[in-house]
């Protein structure tokens, strides 16, 4: 599977009361889908999936799964702290026709997180995941930076396609990128080279009728174990090829995504993505057109209000962005509180001229 490109990181929308607002998820997911990013991550950190029970998670990602158009990467936010439960939900996931999943760092017994630990967890994962994997170390929340070198052998793993590497650190991600330089794999991609998705081999081309087949992993850029999710044969009208890629880094901070892709990373999964997805592609996109010029000063134009929204202010002040963008941002859940007057006006300020 093909990673490359800006991936919005989307929030869970709520009620004033705290119950999901499934059909304000569906709104957003909707106007992503019409935007130029190649995917979305639902129920990753900035989507608030550790204050969702196991049966909200369920049904936000089912909610998701039908609002996304089928040409666009549907990653899965599948981690939890057992492997077996991580494991569970992987597997509802790719029931649903997810494409990726995203496991983050287990955490709690942070003594106990030793190489041979995060090592067995996620060879465990994945050995029987019917995805592909997306490994996620994201230490401001966890207080656990995944190493370098254990990054370096799980990524032999052929069910392993890369990381999201949200610890803001470029060095780290040039080493993890140089280290893993050796690793070959081929992805299928459309002409275009755009990311081929499992639902978009299940589309059915017009006045055709869908046949149920399997689509093997390996085509898809991953080689599970377990079997994949059934889809209806490829369309007929949709031409593809082959690409080598590597194990694919993908970054987790707006504010250095110039200095990410610089570094080696293909692209960036970005909760400030959820409120200016269109800015923060025109950085990504100048940047793979070789004008780096341009691609700078995309930067520059979001570095401040991403800085301050996504990594001082946090998901009340993402949210509070994407009111002021046309998308539903809303409350979020207790214990994160709304903005007071103050961060509001600073966040009002600072998406001035940052309309998507």
């Amino acid at each position: 599977m093909l990673l490359h490109g800006i991936f919005p990181a989307v929030t869970t929308p709520f009620y004033p009361d705290g119950s999901v607002y499934f059909r304000k998820l569906e709104h957003n997911l909707d106007r992503y889908s019409k935007s130029p990013v190649a995917g979305v991550v639902v129920l990753g950190s900035t989507g608030e999936a550790v204050m969702l029970s196991d049966e909200e998670k369920r049904e936000v990602m089912k909610a998701a799964r039908h609002a996304v158009t089928p040409e666009k990467v549907l990653i899965a936010g599948s981690g939890a702290e057992s492997a077996r439960t991580t494991l569970e939900l992987t597997e509802y996931a790719a029931k649903l026709g997810y494409d990726v999943a995203l496991i983050r760092t287990p955490h709690y017994y942070k003594p106990q997180m030793r190489a041979a630990e995060v090592l067995a967890f996620y060879r465990f994962v994945a050995d029987r995941s019917p995805l592909p994997i997306l490994l996620y170390s994201v230490p401001a929340f966890t207080g656990y930076d995944l190493p370098e070198d254990l990054v370096t052998q799980l990524a032999e793993h052929r069910n392993i396609l890369g990381i999201k590497e949200s610890g803001g650190d470029v060095e780290k991600i040039k080493h993890m990128v140089t280290a893993t330089r050796h690793i070959k794999r081929q992805a299928t991609v459309t002409e275009v080279q755009q990311a081929v998705t499992r639902r978009m081999l299940a589309a059915p081309a017009a006045g055709s009728a869908p046949m149920a087949e399997f689509v093997p992993a390996q085509s898809l850029g991953g080689a599970a174990v377990a079997t994949a999710a059934p889809v209806s044969a490829p369309r007929s009208n949709l031409k593809t090829r082959t690409k080598e890629v590597g194990f694919q880094v993908v970054a987790g901070s707006a504010h250095k995504l110039k200095a990410s892709l610089d570094a080696g990373a293909v692209g960036a999964v970005l909760a400030f993505a959820d409120p200016a997805p269109t800015a923060c592609f025109e950085i990504f996109a100048a940047w793979k057109d070789g004008d780096m010029q341009l691609a700078e000063e995309k930067q520059e134009r979001i570095r401040e209000a991403s800085t301050a929204l996504v990594v001082r202010h946090g998901i009340p002040a993402t949210k509070y962005a994407m009111d002021l963008n046309g998308y539903y941002g809303g409350p979020p859940r207790l214990p994160l509180l709304p903005l007071d007057a103050s961060v509001k006006a600073e966040v009002e300020r600072l998406m001035a001229d940052i309309r998507n």
